[in-house]
């Protein structure tokens, strides 16, 4: 059969559902009002239908099996599925992994026309009976998502059509189904005209992803309705307005029915409600009703992202012999989102910084179906780390997840499933023939998430161009619910948008966008609904955005790009497994890693950038006001919430080592308040090269539902002014004296336990032995390279013209290799110290490059490196190799976690240690990684205790990284499990590399006092020495 030519309802934007319900809140009746306390699930009016269908998946339309719905249909050779999930991973068909390029099949020069020969189809079949208790009840099957579109049977009928993939699906299945051995069969396409509208910025998958049950209701039945909780002038006394739709499916008119209203804390006031309501229903047959009702609740608890309290609403209908019919509840939460003058997002009359993160649906084993248990960690991670907002990017999430942020506390930018970018300029513009798919998309969502009070902002979709589709679907949401802003970022002329919104504005063009708008009265705020775009080793200059946040009131926050990296796990060949990104399946076309942008991994191990982010978004702030006097001041950043829920504590070190401690006196500081404390140290007996810091941290007190007693929540540390900085002291009489053989290719020192060579055709330490030990396996050689991380390499697409740039300068690479001797010369005057001066030529500077050697007799070794670039340099630093057998590295200065110049803010100066396998940082795709920042020591010791230590000798702290493998391996890798394991050790001794960056997607973006500049001079120097079990 060929049905090229034919025309179906999945190639037709005005035909977005047959048959299809309309959308209404989540909701499933119960017995009574006790039991309403439960979970939806655990009704006995429920019945989940996930778990094995029969399935069968062919590439074309015209190889289904056309007849498949049929009760007598064989499928006992087709295989099992697990639903939810995507059928790419289970093995039928590719993930795509594309960012604006629509996909082959979606025939962009034909709108809305999908490629025949390339559109996968999955039929899918199941057996079920009904409950036992469901009988004369009315009966509706509901599908959470389903990509991209669907036909519907039951028992051989044709029940329906649906697409619009990331809002539910439902049914009103009564008519078709029997009590026993139904059989569902559902025929889902991969692509279809709604697929013009989900060209999000994500892998793109297929099937029955989320939920799928049925239901049943009486035939007087509550079948949606509105609560809208808001607050008075006052902000102290709640409104409860209620919209009610209650409808009879009967042929029977209804009369003297009673609906019944009662709002409680919980289930313990069940019997003394803080409200009740109730009203006389009638019904005319096969007729609807809307019903508004209104009270006002004095002093309730209010809702926001500090303090999420929540309320119970419990309706229950009786007949007219007061039997009860059924009961349903919902939590509300009592607050207000408002808009002044100043520009202020204001939450219960406070105005609040949005600390927010763009997050995806992702499971890396599952793709698109992310399962309860692991929506809960993602919101526990993200309250963990001070995040109190979510752009649900770019569309609505399972419905369990707004239960977890009402629960959690979490500010919620609810997205419209709309996305366009690879046609913006052309659809949906004002094109009357998307409009109805497009306000049915906002519709739903409003709908289905409109009694969440953990949503706080409608947002009409994402990068989807602009016309008047969308006034239609900003008035479409309006008639619904009045009480949310609305937000668009593509509104580029703030045509409509309540909220001024910008994606990847650096800084300083946020500053001055705020100051500009504050100058001429814009009352509307200002938000980055994308920034801090956190693609591989990256988010620099993160604090610089919360700075301005909190000193413009029209800056009301930002979301960072994104939550967690999109890879999917994959095993090589080998069994070795990896995070597989664009291109990894032969999917074509693809953006490669431009997926992979998270401050988790798949996984949702942790970032390094993820810990600056909990510094920069912490709610606690320490200030001193006398360093020398120990005196300090504490702000309460939180708007809604004191401190009693924290415990303090201070700690006082030398050179890393603890000295002192002690707990802070437990103040109430109320929210937005702040006092001034003074830390009781005692007398501190000042030592020669020594610094003392003094670190403050805040913790909680006990046991919350995100994290357990104990958990960090803010600190901050301080240099105290009584330090005293070490120098180099050459010592005549102290050192053993060195043997020095010179000879036409070598310079060997050899002195108490050590042997040292030096080329004399490279200029550089080849070769060094301590206790007769070979120690450094290769030569110490300049390196002017890192391996280049995501922004180094950027972004570059054909529909992104402005972004196109060459942004590696591979000249450093070569200077790195291309580096020669020009000069060396000895200098041993005393004979336990020799001194050996070089320079070196090296590309990219018209001065001459300068390495002193200070070589001791006891084998302690003071490198002095200075240069001057004449262009940007990319790293000034040093390279080396040691045997595999002193892995593991010991220092004092930033950590424990991977820090850059530009990014280290959220790890503190300390002591720390770690085997070197474990200090690098499995990035996605392979880079720079592991540097430790502002390093005074470090050790690399073998499991005997022996080793070298690396000193900073000049005051401007070092930064060392170490990898179990090559620069030349990293470089080459494109993939974890391409990283070999070697036998050295590759040692990297830096003065810095430039920062890495991150207000652009995937873009170089270091900003200027986080770059090594042209014609500084730059110097710094180091020792190294042997280090023998203490």
């Amino acid at each position: 059969m060929d049905d090229s030519d034919k025309k179906f309802e999945w190639e037709n934007p005005e035909i977005i559902g047959i048959n299809k319900l309309d959308p209404h809140n989540t909701l499933i009746p119960f017995d009574d009002e006790e039991s309403c306390f439960d979970a939806r699930k655990n009704s006995p009016y429920y019945k989940s239908l996930n778990g094995i269908w029969k399935f069968n998946w062919v590439r074309r339309p015209v190889d289904r099996e056309v007849d498949f719905y049929k009760k007598d249909f064989i499928d006992k050779n087709w295989d099992d599925i697990d639903v939810p999930s995507n059928w790419q991973m289970r093995g039928y068909g590719i993930p795509i992994y594309t960012n604006i390029k629509y996909p082959y099949s979606i025939d962009t020069e034909n709108i809305p026309a999908i490629n025949h020969e390339n559109n996968p189809v999955g039929s899918y079949r199941k057996k079920f009976d009904l409950p036992k208790n469901w009988k004369d009840r009315e009966i509706f099957i509901h599908f959470d998502g389903v990509k991209s579109a669907f036909y519907l049977w039951l028992n051989g009928e044709k029940v329906g059509y649906s697409q619009g993939s990331m809002t539910p699906a439902e049914f009103n299945i009564t008519e078709f189904i029997k009590d026993k051995d139904n059989i569902i069969a559902a025929e889902v396409y991969r692509w279809s005209d709604g697929s013009y509208l989900e060209d999000q910025d994500m892998w793109r998958f297929s099937g029955i992803f989320r939920d799928v049950y049925i239901y049943s209701t009486p035939k007087i039945h509550l079948r949606d309705f509105f609560l809208n909780s808001r607050l008075d002038e006052n902000f102290e006394n709640g409104i409860l307005s209620i919209k009610l739709k209650i409808r009879n499916y009967s042929d029977k008119e209804i009369l003297n029915s009673n609906l019944k209203v009662l709002l409680l804390k919980d289930i313990s006031s069940l019997k003394s409600p803080i409200i009740k309501i109730e009203k006389e229903i009638n019904l005319e047959k096969k007729s609807e009703i809307i019903l508004k009702l209104s009270s006002e609740i004095k002093n309730p608890q209010l809702w926001s992202a500090e303090n999420p309290n929540l309320y119970y609403v419990i309706f229950s209908l009786s007949n007219s012999k007061n039997e009860l019919i059924e009961s349903e509840a919902n939590r509300i939460g009592f607050r207000s989102v408002e808009l002044n003058s100043k520009g202020e997002l204001l939450i219960n009359g406070k105005s609040v910084i949005l600390k927010g993160v763009n997050r995806h649906e992702h499971d890396p084993d599952n793709g698109r179906t992310v399962s309860f248990d692991l929506m809960e960690k993602d919101i526990q991670i993200i309250k963990q780390n001070n995040i109190n907002a979510i752009r649900t990017s770019h569309y609505p999430n399972h419905p369990d997840f707004y239960d977890l942020c009402d629960e959690y506390g979490i500010y919620v930018i609810d997205e419209c499933n709309l996305e366009t970018h690879g046609l913006r300029d052309k659809i949906p513009n004002s094109e009357m023939k998307w409009e109805k798919a497009c306000c049915d998309r906002m519709i739903r969502m409003v709908e289905r998430d409109k009694n969440h009070p953990c949503v706080i902002i409608w947002s009409l979709g994402n990068e989807a161009g602009f016309g008047d589709v969308f006034n239609k679907m900003k008035k479409a949401a309006l008639e619904i619910d009045y009480t949310r802003p609305i937000h668009y970022e593509g509104d580029y002329y703030n045509e409509i948008t309540d909220i001024i919104s910008y994606m990847y504005y650096p800084p300083r063009t946020i500053k001055m966008t705020a100051k500009r708008n504050l100058k001429k009265e814009e009352e509307r705020p200002i938000m980055l609904c994308e920034y801090a775009h956190a693609m591989g080793n990256s988010l620099g200059n993160f604090q610089e955005y919360m700075d301005l946040f909190e000193k413009y009131s029209n800056l009301i926050g930002g979301f960072i790009w994104d939550f967690v990296d999109q890879g999917l796990r994959k095993f090589s060949e080998d069994g070795k497994e990896y995070w597989a990104y664009g291109g990894d399946f032969g999917d074509e076309p693809n953006d490669k890693n431009f997926c992979i942008n998270g401050i988790v991994l798949p996984d949702r191990k942790p970032n390094p950038s993820l810990y600056e982010v909990k510094k920069v978004y912490q709610g606690i702030k320490i200030i001193p006001i006398d360093l020398s006097d120990y005196k300090f001041e504490i702000i309460n950043k939180y708007q809604f919430k004191s401190l009693d829920f924290v415990n303090m504590k201070w700690e006082l070190t030398r050179n890393g080592k603890l000295i002192q401690e002690g707990l802070i006196d437990k103040t109430i500081i109320g929210p937005s308040e702040k006092t001034q404390i003074k830390i009781p140290i005692r007398n501190i007996e000042e030592k020669e090269f020594s610094e003392y810091f003094l670190k403050i941290t805040s913790f909680l007190s006990d046991d919350c539902l995100w994290a357990q007693k104990g958990h960090i929540i803010a600190w901050d540390q301080f240099k105290l002014p009584i330090s005293s900085e070490s120098i180099i002291k050459e010592m005549d009489d102290v050192y053993p004296k060195i043997n020095l053989q010179n000879s036409d290719e070598t310079i060997l020192l050899i002195g108490d336990n050590f042997k040292l060579t030096i080329d004399k055709s490279s200029g550089l330490i080849e070769e060094l032995y301590y206790n007769r030990k070979r120690i450094l396996t290769k030569s110490l050689k300049p390196n002017f390279w890192r391996v280049p991380i995501d922004n180094d390499i950027g972004f570059a697409d054909e529909d992104l013209e402005d972004f196109k740039t060459t942004n590696i300068d591979y000249s450093w690479k070569e200077a790195s290799e291309k580096t020669e001797i020009i000069e060396l010369s000895t200098e041993n005057s005393n004979p336990g110290l020799t001194k050996i001066f070089t320079k070196f030529k090296v590309p990219n500077s018209d001065k001459p490059m300068e390495i002193i050697y200070n070589i001791f007799g006891d084998g302690s070794i003071v490198i002095i490196n200075s240069f001057t670039p004449n262009k940007e340099m990319i790293r000034f630093g040093m390279q080396t190799e040691l045997s595999s057998e002193y892995n593991k590295m010991t220092w004092y200065g930033r950590g424990p976690h991977e820090t850059m110049w530009d990014r280290k803010l959220g790890a503190s100066i300390g002591i720390y240690s770690g085997l070197i396998e474990d200090l690098v940082h499995n990035y996605v795709r392979p880079q720079e990684n592991g540097n430790r920042s502002d390093i005074r020591w470090c050790k690399l010791t073998n499991e005997q205790n022996e080793g070298i230590l690396i000193k900073d000798m000049g005051g401007t702290y070092l930064n060392i990284s170490a990898w179990p493998y090559s620069m030349e391996d990293l470089e080459l890798a494109t993939h974890i499990h391409e990283l070999p394991i070697r036998e050295n050790i590759t040692l990297n001794i830096d003065y810095k590399q430039k920062g890495v960056g991150g207000d652009l997607p995937g873009l170089p973006s270091t900003h200027k006092n986080y770059q090594l500049k042209k014609h500084e001079n730059y110097e710094y120097s180091f020792l190294i020495k042997p280090f023998f079990k203490e």
